[in-house]
């Protein structure tokens, strides 16, 4: 595991200035503020799982990183083709078990899974929206959030029944871990 993320580590810094996949102050700090931070999430992920789908994955935190990690199958959602075009590299050069969808979430057409997971995507409420309609029954979800968390879960509320668990960042102190299950729309 720890060569194939050296080899997605170095593939993104040669990528990033041109596709501004990371800012120049985070390829400093790419371990620890990215792949770190995506890692968090590997033992939080149930056992025997068939597949994961990754919302916005930019430049594949934390869904390519965790399918590297966990052999997990990945479907990485990005719409911007510059971005997708890297990612499809990064899983060749590490050969992650990941397949790029190169479109929009709302136009993703695929079988439900039983993980969705995102970081920075979008407002909670926006993406329960979207994380929704792909989630099996007994799925979850894995949201990386930041210091606006407790004001995202608030706002959801009333428009969502889930059951949330909490995990402290083991990244950063304002960050939060959302896992999330039993979701259904209000």
């Amino acid at each position: 595991m720890e060569l194939r993320l050296e080899a997605y580590v170095a593939l993104l810094e040669a990528w990033s200035p041109r596709l501004n996949l990371i800012s120049r102050n985070d390829l400093a700090a790419v371990w620890q503020r990215h792949v770190t931070d995506s890692l968090q999430l590997a033992p939080l992920i149930q056992p025997n799982l068939t597949h994961a789908i990754d919302l916005g994955s930019g430049a594949g935190f934390p869904g390519l990183i965790l399918a590297i990690a966990t052999n997990l199958p990945f479907h990485l959602v990005e719409s911007d083709q510059r971005k997708s075009a890297f990612l499809r590299e990064a899983v060749r050069i590490t050969g992650a078990p990941a397949t790029v969808h190169p479109v929009r979430i709302e136009s993703l057409r695929i079988s439900p899974a039983p993980l969705v997971t995102a970081r920075a995507l979008a407002p909670l409420n926006r993406l329960l929206s979207l994380a929704a309609p792909l989630l099996t029954e007994n799925g979850e979800c894995l949201f990386l959030k930041g210091a606006q968390a407790e004001a995202e879960l608030y706002e959801a509320l009333p428009n969502w029944h889930m059951v949330v668990h909490r995990h402290e960042s083991r990244t950063s102190p304002d960050a939060t871990i959302l896992q999330i299950r039993d979701l259904r729309h209000v």
